[in-house]
């Protein structure tokens, strides 16, 4: 027997996760002088000033080990929350955290609840621990289908995901409906409520204290979307602090760089940032919603910073290729389970622009022609 026979079989089964495409590869692939990236939500305004002046400052230390708990973060966090920071545990992306508590509470003959379509690391970290992923369609609207979701849920339920926007579609649950949700699960479950699109919503949000006091809701929050720092990969994660100091047990040591604590902590102090940030993405989201529908792009609402269009008669990944050969990147959700879609990041006014006219003019081009004018195989 050879050590790849030893792999269980629903490891060696698992999707590869598929990142959305580099501006770099898709300019030298297709001679392009320019690419307009607008595929994986990213902060159109890019990160603060105040945070890449604090990396170039730390820099020169980088031969020291940084601070294992990310203990001046988690405060400067706790303390614009209003909670304890022991109920703040600091990572490298959201998806440390998912490894952790999957690896903690999940396992072979065990399952987590999670919509379909949603954030897709959630059924691989499920799967890959052996537990069942069950993937529940969403509403007609988009939406998760909370009712269809608490039927799913029985004695092996351990997770339950809540991506809240929900992503791809920007669909958005108020804390009402998150509270009737929780108060419906079983004890032994915990919610995983992810608000990593949180920060641009513009609905009430809930009571984090409320929540986290019942010790049945792990809140997963991100310094990549709002604050613009995607490629320094931090994050957080609120929980009760029994929570949190189990999942300290199994975590890396020093899972977050210097420069990530570094930029983000400066990050959280530049408020006048953030809010541009929010107002530049709403201003978007409110072009793109009126501009895309007169395409024939219907949008769906959205509380995120991208928003939802389709059904396009060509299908997502002709649409997608052929806004590639005009330098624009945007995100074919069929991947997701949703081929007629595709999902567009808010981008500065000058590139939504330019993605309107890109789509005008494939427009333009009989649907019967159109593969062989981008070579689309």
């Amino acid at each position: 027997m050879k050590i790849l026979d030893l792999i269980p079989d629903y490891v060696k089964s698992l999707p590869d996760y598929v990142p959305g495409k580099l501006s770099e590869d898709v300019a030298e692939e297709l001679g392009l002088p320019k690419v307009i990236k607008l595929a994986s939500n990213e902060n159109c305004l890019g990160p603060s000033p105040k945070a890449v002046e604090a990396i170039a400052q730390a820099l020169s230390g980088l031969a020291r080990y940084g601070d294992a708990s990310s203990r001046r973060l988690r405060q400067a966090l706790a303390e614009s929350l209003d909670i304890s920071p022991d109920c703040i545990l600091a990572g490298n992306g959201s998806s440390e955290f998912l490894v952790l508590m999957s690896h903690v509470l999940l396992g072979p003959g065990l399952s987590a609840v999670m919509s379909k379509p949603s954030f897709t690391l959630y059924a691989s970290n499920a799967q890959a621990t052996g537990a069942k992923p069950v993937e529940i369609p969403v509403t007609k609207k988009f939406g998760h289908d909370l009712e269809a979701m608490l039927s799913k849920v029985d004695c092996f339920t351990r997770l339950v995901f809540l991506d809240n926007p929900l992503n791809p579609t920007g669909a958005w649950l108020s804390a009402t409906q998150i509270r009737n949700f929780l108060a419906s699960l079983p004890k032994y479950c915990l919610l995983i409520l992810d608000e990593a699109y949180v920060d641009f919503s513009r609905q009430p949000r809930p009571d984090y204290q409320e929540l986290l006091n019942g010790g049945r809701v792990a809140i997963l929050r991100t310094f990549s979307k709002s604050h613009g720092l995607a490629g320094l990969r931090v994050a957080y994660l609120l929980a009760h602090p029994d929570l949190i100091a189990n999942l300290n047990k199994i975590r890396q040591p020093f899972n977050l760089n210097v420069l990530a604590q570094v930029g983000a902590l400066a990050a959280l102090t530049d408020r006048e940032h953030l809010e541009n940030s929010k107002k530049t993405t709403w201003a978007s989201l409110d072009f793109l919603a009126e501009q895309l529908p007169l395409l024939g792009l219907p949008v769906s609402p959205t509380e995120a910073n991208f928003i939802m269009a389709g059904p396009t008669p060509l299908g997502a990944n002709v649409l997608e290729k052929a806004l590639l050969h005009k330098g624009i990147i945007v995100r074919s959700l069929s991947s997701f389970g949703l081929p007629g879609h595709i999902r567009i990041s808010a981008g500065l006014p000058a590139e939504n622009r330019a993605l309107i006219k890109a789509l005008e003019q494939i427009n333009r081009i009989p649907p019967k022609d159109l593969k062989k004018t981008f070579n689309i195989s």
